[in-house]
């Protein structure tokens, strides 16, 4: 849906700032194999807001929960903040081909304040290059 490069765009911050390796995936391609890694404690970013893809990525997040996996949800519907240990609200009534504006922004200030809680200073990150060649 409109929020898969909105998984992309956060696990890139994360990456880029606080030196976490995170791999985004659809709902679809999460269960196709990487979903035989969940199991209690298993730490994931649901990004869910109301809409289209709601349906198919609560019913992955349900799943996962009942697994005793550690979520943290970004949504603005309650039954899937509901399922997560860390809540991110987004604003309601936001039409859904705008909710990437939204959900992203809280992924970036998770990046920032994990980066500022780890000592890193998330302006100067290590080895970031500023241009990239196309080869």
């Amino acid at each position: 849906g409109y929020n898969y490069a909105t998984a992309f765009e956060i696990a890139l911050k994360l990456a880029e700032i606080v030196y976490l390796p995170l791999q985004p995936y659809s709902s679809a391609d999460f269960r196709h194999g990487p979903f035989a890694l969940v199991e209690a404690n298993f730490p994931a970013l649901f990004v869910v807001p109301g809409g289209s893809t709601f349906g198919d990525v609560f019913n992955l997040l349900e799943a996962m929960h009942r697994c005793g996996a550690d979520l943290l949800v970004i949504s603005d519907e309650v039954a899937a903040l509901e399922r997560g240990a860390v809540r991110f609200l987004l604003p309601p009534d936001v039409p859904e081909w705008l909710t990437p504006l939204t959900a992203v922004v809280p992924g970036q200030l998770m990046a920032l304040r994990l980066a500022e809680a780890r000592g890193l200073d998330p302006d100067s990150p290590r080895s970031l290059q500023k241009v990239t060649k196309t080869i």
